[in-house]
Formats: structure tokens, sequence, C-alpha cells
């Protein structure tokens, strides 16, 4: 492989000939050969956006030549568009804590190409970072990402599934069901009932990241190495995100303490909080589902799930289902991340926080994880299954448990006794209460209708 010299304060560096980025990046690609995974483009491209904003709000400022700046604009620009984006930007997650090697490519991709566009030479530190560091671009640029996430992906996403599931429950109104506490058999409920539950707790979620977003579009920007803004201009911080606000259609603001944003990663950590609590809720949806569709004969069988593919290398004819499997993990996955970004929030050790590249990979990974399987699971899961009625109307004319409609006539022990028999004799629960009480078969057949007793109430 041809290379170059490229040189940084350390000293001279070789670099492959080809490579846009200089001396900082290829030491970093040197020391961190860990995982083998680089910073997600998300990020790289908040990355990009913000230094295009710090570049024109420099110049506004008339800290930077006005043609400088348009070039590094206009080349970050050209990257965004690229689909060769990520070649450019090889430095593993796993860095110095402040992300600084993640900026200093940046910096010195965008001077290359804009050096190259103007035929003069353009700093990566000089002109690229002017009036930043590391620590407030990063931190920035964290909140940036999971603000365009969450905004222009998840909440979308989450929105689908919640209108999913209320039309879905509105044809399936008609379907009741065996209930079940503590997985046995309890009162019966519409299987609409079931799933306009999955649509509160996802509306509950999407309400409460709604919430966090306020906070999340604050940053650091402006604070510099520590917080106090040391060789940036006083106006820099709220030119910059007006800038960028202008750039992504999002309202961005300075933080209200910059020392705050730079020193820890609270708002972060709350978000991570609300992805798993909408993790949570994806899990429980997925196992309901998972358990309606057990069977079809020794399980509950009560409804099927579309068939996807084949589910046994082995056993022939075997359906599985595979999309709230997925879902599953996908929940499972996004509270690991959660567990990684607590302990990284806590790594704000006075004036800096030092795990910045993986809180950035954990809460960037969970917004996209959740929003893309809350897709799959609106709409090849729970806009396509059908209900087995035969086997619901099976199940419940033997539910033994119907007899609570009868505590307030006959009292909990006599009711708990004609249960017993009807379980025992594997008989219906309207037989048995028909020999064993004095209340006429017409007005049971009232009082254990299923259809009544999932609107609640006294007989």
């Amino acid at each position: 492989m041809k290379t170059r010299i490229e040189r940084d304060s350390m000293g001279e560096l070789e670099v492959p000939e080809a490579a846009l980025y200089g001396a900082q990046t290829q030491r970093a690609i040197n020391n961190f050969p860990i995982s083998g995974k680089t910073m997600p483009e998300a990020f790289i491209r908040a990355l990009l956006v913000a230094k295009s904003a710090a570049a024109r709000a420099n110049a506004k400022l008339e800290l930077l030549p006005v043609d400088v700046a348009n070039a590094i604009s206009d080349v970050a620009a050209e990257l965004l568009a690229s689909p060769d984006l990520m070649v450019h930007f090889p430095v593993d997650i796993y860095q110095t804590g402040s992300g600084t090697s993640s900026n200093m490519n940046a910096n010195e991709v965008l001077a290359t190409l804009a050096s190259a566009r103007l035929k003069q030479a353009v700093g990566a530190n000089d002109h690229i970072n002017y009036g930043q560091s590391s620590n407030d671009i990063i931190p920035s640029c964290i909140h940036i990402s999971a603000a365009i996430e969450v905004t222009q992906k998840l909440l979308p996403a989450l929105d689908h599934l919640h209108h999913t599931i209320i039309a879905k429950a509105a044809k399936v109104n008609h379907h009741i069901k065996t209930g079940r506490t503590h997985l046995m058999d309890a009162m019966p409920v519409r299987l609409s009932q079931s799933l306009l539950s999955w649509a509160t707790q996802i509306e509950q979620n999407i309400y409460f990241l709604n919430a966090i977003l306020p906070k999340l579009q604050t940053l650091a920007q402006g604070g510099t190495a520590v917080g106090t803004g040391i060789n940036a201009h006083p106006d820099f911080a709220a030119e910059f995100n007006q800038q960028l606000s202008d750039a992504t259609g999002i309202d961005f603001s300075p933080a209200d303490n910059l020392f705050t944003h730079i020193n820890t990663q609270d708002v972060v950590v709350s978000l991570s909080g609300q992805l798993k609590t909408t993790a949570v809720s994806i899990m429980k949806i997925a196992n309901d589902l998972r358990w309606m569709n057990s069977g079809p004969l020794a399980g509950l069988g009560e409804i099927a799930l579309e068939a996807l593919q084949p589910g046994s290398s082995i056993m022939p004819g075997k359906v599985n289902p595979v999309i709230p499997e997925a879902a599953t993990m996908v929940a499972a996955q996004v509270i690991g991340n959660d567990m990684a970004i607590t302990i990284g929030g806590q790594a704000g050790n006075f004036e800096l926080n030092v795990m910045l590249p993986m809180i950035a990979d954990n809460i960037l990974s969970s917004i996209n994880l959740l929003a893309n399987v809350s897709r799959l699971l609106a709409d090849k899961a729970i806009a396509t299954f059908t209900v087995n009625e035969e086997q619901l109307k099976l199940t419940l004319g033997r539910n033994p448990i119907l007899v609570t409609a009868l505590n307030p006539i006959i009292g909990y022990l006599k009711a708990a006794e004609i249960a017993k028999k009807a379980y025992k004799e594997n008989r219906a629960v309207l037989d048995v209460a028909e020999e064993e009480t004095d209340i006429p078969r017409e007005e049971l057949e009232k009082l254990l209708d299923p259809a009544k007793l999932t609107e609640g109430g006294l007989g």
C-alpha cells in the first residue's frame, strides 16, 4: 500500500496515500484496534452537520474568512451525500473517552477537502475546529444525532405501531377470549381490550419520549474545553445553534449550564431509561403474541401469526413466531445498552465525561433497533395475524372462572365449589351452576354471558 507522510504535534507518521484523513486519525487507527466497529453513521452525519454550522457561525462572527467557511460547508455537504461516507471515518468506537480521535478525524477530512477546493491550506485545528473542543462538540453531537434519530425515525415508527394496534383492535373487537392472570385462566376479555392495552403502552412511551426532547435539544457547544468557553466568541453558542437549527429543521439551543452538558450525560441517561421502558413494552407485546400463537395443537392456538419462513431445519411444516422473537431480542439488547449507558453516565469525573463514544454508540443503537422492530412488529405480526374463533369459544365455554360473576349472588365459597366441580368433571360452568343453585338457567345464561362479563360491573 502506497503511503504519504503526514505531520502533527507529535511528529511524522505514514498515512495511506489516498486517505482524506491525516496523522491524528492514523494514530487512532494504530492505537485502538479493539472492536473493528466505527462510530455510528448517524453520529458522523451529526458531526459533519455540526462542523458546517460552526464554520458558518464563525464566518458570521467574522472569525473565519467567508470563502473558507463556505468551502467547509460545501465539502461537508458533499460528504453527507456520498455513498462512501463511512470509508473516511475508520476510528474505532473504543477510543479516547472524549471522542477526540473522531473529532480530529472529521477535522482532518474536511481540511483536506476544503484545502483542495480553495487551493490553499485550511487547517484541521485552526479553521475546522475554530472555537470548538472535542469536549463540547462530541457531547453536542450525541444530543444532535439522538434528537434527529428520535424525531425522524423512532417516534414515527412508534406512531405507526400505535395506529396499527388500534386499527387491529377495531377489527377483532367482536372476539372474546379467556383472560389470563399468572398464566392461569381468568375472566373473559375482548381481544380488542388486550390490544388496546398494548396501544396505551406505546402511547405512553411516545409521550415520555416527546417530553425528553426539549432537554435533548440543548447543547454543550460553546463551552469548549471545560465549560468556560475559552477560545470561543461569546456569541458563538447562540449563532451555532441557530445555524444548526436552520440546517436540521430541529430547534436546538445552548444548554443553561455548559459545564453540566460537558461533564455529564444525564440527559442521555434519561433518554436511555425511556428507551428501556419502550423495550419493556415491546417485550410484553411480543410475548403476548407468542403465547396466543403457541401450538397450534398443544398451545393456546388463539391466533395465527403470518407464516414468514420455514420454522425448523429438521421438523417439516413447522412455522415459528419469528417477528415477535426478533422483537424480544431487540428488547433485551436495548435493556443491556441502557446498563452500559448508565455506567458510562457516571464517568463524568470533574469537568469531563470520559465514556462519550461508547454512550453515543449505544444510545443510537437502541433508537435504531426500536424504530426498525416497531415497524416489523406492526406490519408483519399485528396487522396480519388471524383469529382462531373456534379455539376461543372452546376454551371460553369450559372456563370455570366464569363463575366469578355469581359471587355477588351466591357468595365466594359456593362459587368456588361450582368452579372446582366444573373443572373436575370437565363440564360447562353453566350446567353445573344450574344444578347447584336455584337460579333459573335463562338468568344464568345472562349472568355468565362472556360478552357481558367483559363490560365489568355487578350482575
